[in-house]
C-alpha cells in the first residue's frame, strides 16, 4: 500500500489532508508534537501515528522512512528552510516519489516577510532535490473567521489588514482534498506551481458583510495595528507572526494575494467551499455561549 506522510496533521490542511487520503484508500504516517485528542483522532481514522519535531533531522529521517509521499507543512515560525532541507534530505535518503509542500500565494525572493521569502527559498530546496514537487501557493484560509470567531461572537470584526485588500477564502478542508488527490494520481503535477484560492473574492469589508449576512448579525470591519490585533488575541509574544502580518498588510494593497482559479476544483472534480457553507459548517464557533 502506498503510504504518504503528513506533517503539520494536527492542524488546519493536515487533518483534512490525512482524513482525505485515507478515504482514497492510501497509507497515512501522521507526524504530530505529542500524544493528545487531535493526535487520537488520527489513529482513530486509520493513521499511523508517530511523534517527533519537523524541526529535528533524527525525527524527521524516522518518520519518512518506508513512505512514498509526504506532505510538507510548516507553520508560521523561524527555522522554515532549514526543516525543509532536513525534510529533502530524509526524502532522498528513502526513496520518495513525490512532495507536495504547502507555500504562500505571495511566495517571491525579495517577500517583505522573511516567513513568505523562507518559503520561496523551501521551494528552491525541494527543487534542487530531484523529487518531484508540488507546490501549492495558498491565498488566506477560510479559517481566518475561526481565528477571529471570538471578536465575532462579540460583534467585531477585527483584522490587522486594510478593508479594501482583497482575497479568495480558501478552506482548509478543501486544501486538504488536493492535497489527496495530488498523492493519489500525482501524474503531471510534479515540478508545478499552483497558485490557489477560493471560489469567490472578496475585499475584507466584503467578507465581513458577507459573515454577518450569513450569521443574521452586523458586522463592521475594523482595522487595527498588528500590535494591537496581537495584543486582543493573546498572541503579544509572537513576534515572527506580528512581523509577518505587517508585511501581509502591504502584501494585500499590492494585490499579491487576490485573484481566483480554477485549479483547485479541477483537481478535486468539484467546487470549492463557499464561504456560507464554510461558516454553516462551523457555526457553532461564531455564537457566544450561553
Amino acid at each position: 500500500m502506498t503510504k504518504i506522510l503528513v506533517t503539520g496533521a494536527t492542524g488546519d490542511t493536515g487533518r483534512p489532508s490525512a482524513a482525505e487520503l485515507l478515504n482514497k484508500g492510501l497509507g497515512v504516517r501522521a507526524l504530530a508534537h505529542r500524544p493528545d485528542a487531535r493526535a487520537k483522532a488520527l489513529a482513530d481514522l486509520g493513521a499511523e501515528v508517530v511523534y517527533g519535531d519537523i524541526t529535528r533531522l533524527a525525527d524527521v529521517r524516522r518518520a519518512m522512512q518506508g513512505v512514498q509521499g509526504a506532505y510538507f507543512c510548516f507553520p508560521i515560525a523561524e527555522g522554515l528552510v532549514e526543516s525543509a532541507v532536513f525534510f529533502a534530505q530524509a526524502a532522498r535518503e528513502n526513496g520518495v516519489r513525490h512532495i507536495v509542500n504547502l507555500s504562500h500565494k505571495q511566495s517571491r525572493p525579495d517577500a517583505r516577510s522573511r516567513v513568505t521569502q523562507n518559503h520561496w527559498l523551501s521551494e528552491q530546496v525541494f527543487g534542487w532535490s530531484g523529487i518531484p514537487t508540488t507546490n501549492l501557493r495558498i491565498t488566506f484560509f477560510a479559517e481566518w473567521l475561526l481565528y477571529i470567531s471570538p471578536f465575532i461572537q462579540q460583534g467585531l470584526y477585527i483584522l490587522p489588514f486594510d478593508r479594501n485588500g482583497r482575497f479568495a477564502p480558501l478552506a482548509a478542508s478543501d486544501t486538504g482534498k488536493i492535497v489527496a488527490n495530488i498523492f493519489a494520481d500525482p501524474t503531471g503535477h510534479g515540478g508545478k506551481t499552483y497558485q490557489l484560492h477560493g471560489p469567490r473574492e472578496f475585499s475584507n469589508e466584503e467578507l465581513a458583510a458577507e459573515t454577518g449576512r450569513v450569521l443574521g448579525v452586523d458586522l463592521k470591519y475594523q482595522q487595527v495595528t498588528a500590535s494591537d490585533f496581537m495584543d486582543l488575541a493573546g498572541l503579544s509574544d509572537k513576534v515572527t507572526l506580528r512581523r509577518h502580518f505587517e508585511a501581509v498588510q502591504i502584501d494585500q494593497q499590492e494585490g499579491r494575494l487576490a485573484g481566483l482559479d480554477d485549479i483547485g476544483a479541477r483537481i478535486i472534480g468539484g467546487p470549492l467551499t463557499t464561504v456560507e457553507q464554510f461558516i454553516d459548517a462551523n457555526r457553532s464557533r461564531f455564537v457566544r455561549a450561553a
